[in-house]
């Protein structure tokens, strides 16, 4: 999706929202549903939507293995729409057959999407 030389990255992690900026120390930790942001030369900026996946961080390479990867450009806002709705009414209903972990998942695949629409839109 993406090779070449960043100024900085922001990335949702396991632990919280990273910054990494060149020379980071080195750093391997899973990524959660949501964005990454690449901040290239004069300040141009590339949001991606990651499913979830791990992210390396070597003094001067940053790696991702993602589950799921789509530009923003390329997400679909009505779909992600509709999965968060189906999420949420699947929550509120609260099915004793239903995975809570599972539509969890869903919901906050959802909203990471939304969110990298929402970005992607305001950088145009």
């Amino acid at each position: 999706m993406f090779s070449g030389l960043a100024e900085s990255i922001q990335v949702t992690g396991s632990e919280g929202e990273l910054g990494i900026f060149p020379s980071h120390t080195p750093l391997l930790t899973r990524i959660t549903p949501g964005m990454i942001r690449i901040t290239k030369k004069f300040g141009h900026e590339e949001v991606i939507y990651l499913s979830g996946g791990m992210l390396e961080v070597q003094p001067r390479t940053v790696t991702v293995l993602a589950d799921t990867a789509i530009r923003g450009v390329d997400l679909d806002q009505a779909k992600a729409e509709e999965a968060k709705r189906r999420a949420e009414a699947c929550i509120l209903n609260n099915h004793g057959d239903m995975d809570f972990a599972q539509v969890a998942s869903e919901l906050a695949k959802a909203i990471a999407q939304l969110r990298v629409i929402e970005l992607t839109k305001k950088a145009r």
